[in-house]
């Protein structure tokens, strides 16, 4: 029987308060610091829900002392009060088992005093997460998964589950990763489209939350090649119905986080304080504004932009939109011929078409609109965009099975948290990023 087989953790270090004085307590997590005094070590244990402070004597200092930091350990004896001047309390050790040694020198510094270049912490991630700082931005991802799950399932959505080995090119592009399944050509699924389109004949309203790749091979801080999108499609409504759904999600995401519950977050401080910048980006006021193509062409202009009606937004145009109109915002009614074959055209002016994006600034959150629900023009939009129609063939049949109206859009989620926790590169809001340049760890 080994030594921790007779010790097991009873409390995290966030549950080391008041109520426990005078009882026993076990903790488990990684030495962060040891402060040697001869007679007395005092021993800093991190775990996920924050830090604590114990108290070791006798012949426990001799497992302990020369110990090395980031070591694993487990720690048990009675708690007592604390002249620390970091913690009010702390726990007499009676029982201390180092359960792995942390080889040194580390890669990184966990601790964060000691600041390592992104690529090497992305490298360590694993270690890199030990940081607070850190592991704030992926509790934080869980929260808002979590938060918007919640959103769209008590709003009637079904969540569900797409392939993500396709047979075709949902969307068309040339941006696909390809390969060989069971001897024929198959590629990685750029987005659900198709499939959730397909759903919605008999489940209404459908939402999917998963990984999707992009064979683009991008150098910047807001690409990568495989991304989480949050996806939905509803029938019977119209573009400004789902823009309503995404002001919504966006709206209880800000709510949630403005007195997120410690027993959510597990963790012992306000989340706010422990992300990588002071805090969230300020609450946006709703409803958030919603300028048409347009109007944003003739504001460009009006700025000196070299820009006409039909031309597609560059990034430097969109910084400068970005300037003009601050955080949160909708661009409508795009140019057909700029949006997907699926994204219906508007009845009064076809050059346009039932389209938006969600901008924070430059940054493009969300894109989506009323789709195309007539098999007919569907089958004219792909040939106007140079798709051969037989390579949908599995698709357009289903328009012919009573396919109601209905609209959509999909969430770049990755870009939402780097938006709201205000880091400069998507490759931190991910836990292991791909892109052009890297495959592991």
């Amino acid at each position: 029987m080994t030594a921790i087989d007779n010790m097991h953790r009873t409390h995290y270090t966030n549950q080391i308060e008041l109520g426990l004085l005078g009882q026993r307590a076990t903790v488990a997590g990684w030495i962060e610091d040891l402060r040697d005094i001869g007679k007395v070590v005092f021993l800093t244990v991190r775990d996920v829900r924050g830090v604590a402070q114990a108290v070791v004597s006798g012949q426990s200092i001799n497992i302990i002392r020369d110990k090395p930091r980031q070591s694993a350990v487990i720690v048990s004896g009675l708690v007592q009060s604390s002249k620390s001047k970091d913690f009010s309390l702390e726990i007499k050790a009676d029982a201390v088992v180092i359960l792995n040694d942390a080889i040194h020198p580390l890669p990184i510094d966990p601790t964060g005093r000691v600041e390592s270049a992104l690529d090497k912490r992305i490298d360590s991630r694993a270690l890199d997460l030990r940081n607070p700082k850190t592991a704030s931005i992926f509790l934080l991802r869980s929260v808002i998964l979590k938060n918007i799950r919640h959103t769209l399932s008590t709003n009637g959505f079904v969540e569900v589950n797409t392939p993500k080995i396709i047979g075709s090119a949902s969307e068309g592009g040339a941006n696909l990763f390809e390969f060989e399944y069971f001897k024929k050509p198959a590629y990685l699924a750029q987005s659900p489209q198709v499939y959730k389109e397909q759903l919605i004949l008999a489940l209404d309203r459908v939402f999917e939350i998963a990984s999707y790749y992009r064979a683009e091979k991008s150098h910047t801080v807001r690409h990568l090649s495989e991304f989480l999108s949050v996806d939905i499609e509803a029938a019977f409504t119209n573009m400004n119905e789902v823009i309503d759904i995404a002001e919504l999600v966006l709206m209880n995401i800000f709510s949630f986080n403005t007195s997120i519950p410690e027993s959510e977050m597990n963790v012992s401080k306000p989340l706010s304080s422990m992300l990588p910048k002071p805090s969230l980006i300020p609450k946006p006021k709703f409803p958030l504004k919603r300028l048409s193509y347009e109007q944003c062409v003739e504001d460009l202009k009006k700025q000196g932009e070299n820009i006409e009606i039909g031309d597609d937004l560059s990034d430097a145009s969109l910084r400068v939109l970005g300037e003009m109109h601050q955080g949160f915002y909708f661009i409508l009614d795009w140019p057909t011929k700029l949006k997907p074959f699926y994204i219906k055209e508007k009845e009064n002016d076809p050059r346009l078409s039932h389209s938006f994006d969600l901008q924070y600034g430059h940054l493009e959150l969300i894109s989506g609109g009323q789709r195309q629900h007539d098999p007919n023009r569907l089958k004219e939009r792909l040939i106007e965009q140079n798709l051969n129609p037989d390579n949908f063939k599995h698709h357009l049949r289903v328009f012919n099975w009573g396919m109601p109206p209905h609209s959509g859009w999909g969430l770049g989620f990755d870009r939402l948290i780097m938006a709201l926790t205000n880091l400069d590169n998507i490759r931190e809001a991910v836990l292991y990023p791909r892109d052009v340049d890297r495959l592991t760890p």
